[in-house]
């Protein structure tokens, strides 16, 4: 194959989240959302940490534009906070213009400095009041239609300069980690005695639903009466690792892993992206705990229609099928996951958490899987991770993040190697600007490529985050043969 080179308009730049990063929780007619309740509860679910202060972004946003700039970043993904703009959530809530004012003076920051602007609509922080109200995402109905509403406050305040709208962030962990294995709010479920009672043989597929129609609904209302307009693009952010099998010659195992990635991207993919119906292996396990969809909602979904798929990306695994039958609360597709396969090979590189390790190879083929299957362009809304230790080091020894700065070159690496396997893949954003609240490890884990003092605030560039332009301009002037990099790796 011909070398390659990334576009010369690759998009990039780094990513954030409101909860995790705004801090002002209850400054200027913000109301609570459900990681506020969830981050105070006791015994705590966020080892004593919470997202009150945060990084404080929402005070000291124009040094963190700054940096932005420092990096020479050409894109800005955050959210946006449901409850700071209509703070009780609901359709026919009164709308916190405070809170408009916050998010103008963001995105003009942004424009100022030549810097694009990409909002996520929803990054788990459902707003308290509509938990509620009605039980929030288990309400299938009611949430849909106060979702749409608060997306149609912010195209009509924020679209003249928002072109890239992302409606929901990584629906597979609100509605599992929320309803099974409660590591996020509302943290019900019925396999944790420490959770609020839930019953999760039903309810993550309940919520799943409603995440998937509050989608459709606000990307149809986008399509429909913003985007003629406005002119931008929308899409959906979804997680989901790359699966291998853990005995590579036995095809049971090659049908697990496929059936994982099935149970977790294509659960949401399938209808989101191509508007279809779950993937056949979830039908058949989960049978009528899996809610169908009306035909009106199909045609809901075919009118949803997204101009780009972002991938959220960090590592990779093995699984190995499993010969008993799979539990009523099993949501992975009956199977065993491993970091390590049959041979005793390592899927990756540990890094500063446990859960993952460096997997570029995976990340290529991973692309090169959404592409052919779902065929939209691709932008990596997250990727990053912490190095091993960090949590334990000074300052002056996080600053100096080899570890990051290989795992970054090595994915972008991995980029070029799916494109020229044949994947669009035409942005990337390093997770995340800075060091923040990392939900239920809250400030234990430092994934950022700006290092936070967590007593000061003071904002230190690691290396990494001075070194990412470089990294995408060689790529973009030097054409490389990835068939050759893949064999010397």
């Amino acid at each position: 194959m011909a070398p390659v080179v990334l576009p010369s308009d690759f998009e990039w730049g780094f990513a954030t989240a409101a909860y995790q990063i705004e801090g002002a929780v209850n400054e200027d007619g913000r109301a609570p959302s459900i990681w506020d309740t969830f981050s105070h509860l006791e015994p705590s679910r966020t080892s004593g940490a919470n997202g009150d202060i945060a990084c404080d972004h929402y005070h000291r946003y124009e040094e963190d534009l700054d940096l932005l700039v420092k990096y020479g970043a050409r894109a800005y993904r955050f959210s946006l906070s449901w409850s700071r703009i209509i703070p009780l959530g609901g359709r026919d809530d009164p709308i916190n213009e405070a809170g408009i004012a916050f998010y103008n003076r963001l995105i003009n920051g942004l424009v100022a400095r030549g810097i694009r602007p990409w909002v996520t609509l929803y990054h788990w922080d459902l707003p308290q009041a509509l938990q509620d109200r009605y039980g929030g995402w288990l309400n299938i109905e009611e949430s849909q239609l106060d979702f749409e509403r608060y997306a149609r406050v912010c195209y009509e305040r924020f679209g003249d300069r928002v072109k890239d709208w992302i409606t929901l962030n990584e629906p597979w962990n609100t509605a599992i980690n929320g309803f099974v294995r409660c590591t996020e709010p509302p943290g019900r479920s019925s396999t944790h005695n420490a959770c609020t009672p839930g019953d999760s043989t039903t309810e993550p597929w309940i919520v799943g639903r409603s995440l998937i129609l509050s989608h459709a609904r606000a990307a149809r209302l986008y399509n429909m009466e913003f985007k003629p307009k406005h002119g931008g693009r929308i899409g959906v952010s979804l997680s989901g690792d790359y699966i291998e099998p853990w005995d590579s010659s036995e095809p049971r195992d090659c049908e697990a892993a496929e059936r994982r990635m099935e149970f977790v991207i294509g659960w949401f993919a399938n209808p989101m992206v191509l508007a279809q119906d779950y993937p056949v292996a979830m039908r058949e396990q989960l049978q009528d705990r899996l809610p169908t969809f009306t035909q009106a909602e199909f045609a809901l979904l075919h009118e949803a229609e997204v101009d780009f798929y972002g991938m959220n990306y960090y590592t990779s695994l093995y699984a190995r099928h499993r010969v008993t039958p799979p539990s009523d609360t099993d949501f992975l597709g009956n199977l065993d996951e491993y970091q390590v396969n049959k041979s005793g090979i390592s899927i990756g590189d540990p890094s500063g958490v446990d859960w993952l390790y460096s997997t570029p190879q995976g990340f290529r083929k991973h692309l090169v899987r959404v592409y052919n299957k779902y065929q939209k362009p691709i932008y990596i809304t997250e990727n990053g991770c912490p190095c091993p230790g960090e949590d334990r080091m000074s300052r002056e020894e996080s600053i100096q993040d080899t570890y990051r700065q290989k795992y970054l070159s090595d994915h972008l690496d991995a980029i070029m190697g799916a494109i020229q396997d044949g994947a669009k893949v035409c942005g990337y954003f390093v997770w995340s600007l800075m060091d923040n609240f990392e939900w239920s490890s809250g400030y234990t884990i430092r994934f950022g490529a700006t290092y936070i003092d967590y007593d000061t605030l003071e904002r230190t560039p690691k290396e990494s985050a001075l070194k990412v332009r470089g990294m995408i301009e060689d790529r973009q002037r030097r054409p490389r043969d990835m068939d050759d990099e893949s064999q010397n790796s």
